[in-house]
């Protein structure tokens, strides 16, 4: 059998859809969101409540201190259950520690854990924590994150023709986090200490908890997604082919910050195609777009409305200096592989 799967990254939409998507066990009519390619959350109706769930591998990158890796782990699991429109509640956390974290790394990393659910209002309600041989970093364990709220909240991410697209943040705020924190000799050589002290500042951008409270606050959101990876491309293909609409994008509308665009640059990376944790792609009904983006900036939160979604029939295309080109799933995020080398070339 011929191996189809890409060597790193998530597996590709068109490999779930013909290996995964079929096969999900007994069938459930309480289940109104179940496994989607591109949609970050699975809903259960539990009557005058919905329960929304996601799980993710529980990513400690210790390159980047305890501290901000736990900080981190924690918000790309909130993130997927916020934008829903339900604030994440409660955690479940399987720790598949490697041999050789310490007993004092274990309690640092635990603390941050401890103080950045507090902070996000989040009880942690079960979990298992051990060492075992062949664990490693990054992806110490899984965990899956809990939501509870009234169905009249939940937004089921169904964009529309007529609604319009709107971006926050600009697109590679992983890229960036991660490159300039793993990194750092590569873009101060190149730009200097002082860029690279604003590049790493990127790093706290790495969340769509706020972005996705504030958005759904305004209310006239039809589709929200945390554009992980294969990026901001990505992520609106993926909003696209299951709300079965087309999407005309202006790239001149996308912002991007410049720490952004010159860590790219640096490091060769197309930051449209490449991880973007932080970046919340969302459609949203017109008449309230221009609010939800007046909230976002007003919260220090930079986004603007970069396009609008379509009939399906005319399909998903990116105007970029005159010029019209069809908007292709990346399959194959360039992050990994930028990554993988240069940790080579250190």
């Amino acid at each position: 059998m011929k191996n189809s799967l890409p060597p790193l990254g998530k597996i590709h939409p068109d490999f779930f859809n013909r290996h995964i998507y079929r096969k999900l066990g007994k069938p459930d009519n309480a289940i109104i969101v179940g496994p989607q390619n591109g949609v970050d959350f699975g809903v259960v109706d539990l009557g005058a409540k919905v329960m929304v769930l996601s799980c993710d591998p529980f990513f400690i990158a210790r390159e980047l201190g305890l501290e901000k890796a736990a900080w981190f782990a924690v918000h790309i699991i909130a993130s997927d259950v916020a934008v829903s429109g339900i604030a994440p509640q409660y955690l479940a956390i399987d720790l598949n520690l490697p041999p050789e974290m310490t007993e004092p790394e274990l309690v640092k990393m635990w603390d941050a854990v401890h103080q950045e659910c507090r902070k996000l209002k989040i009880s942690v309600v079960t979990g298992h924590t051990a060492r075992y041989a062949g664990c490693n970093y990054p992806m110490v364990g899984g965990a899956t994150m809990f939501g509870l709220g009234p169905k009249r909240k939940l937004v089921i991410p169904r964009a529309k023709a007529g609604d319009v697209i709107i971006v926050s943040k600009g697109p590679a705020i992983e890229t960036t986090g991660l490159m300039s924190a793993y990194f750092p000799e590569f873009l101060e050589a190149k730009h200097g200490k002082s860029f690279l002290k604003r590049a790493q500042n990127v790093f706290y951008q790495m969340s769509t908890v706020k972005d996705a409270a504030i958005a759904a606050s305004i209310g006239g959101v039809t589709a929200m997604h945390d554009a992980t990876e294969c990026g901001v491309w990505g992520g609106l293909f993926e909003i696209a082919q299951h709300s079965h609409v087309g999407m005309r994008i202006d790239l001149s509308k996308i912002i991007i910050q410049e720490e952004v665009k010159l860590t790219c640059e640096c490091f060769d990376i197309d930051p449209y195609k490449s991880i973007s944790e932080g970046t919340l792609l969302a459609t949203a009904d017109k008449q309230k777009a221009r609010f939800i983006v007046e909230a976002l900036e007003k919260a220090g939160i930079p986004a603007s409305i970069a396009g609008e979604v379509t009939a399906q029939s005319e399909g998903m295309y990116v105007l970029n200096k005159g010029k019209r080109y069809e908007l292709k799933h990346p399959k194959v995020d360039p992050f990994w592989g930028k990554f993988a080398e240069y940790l080579k070339k250190r």
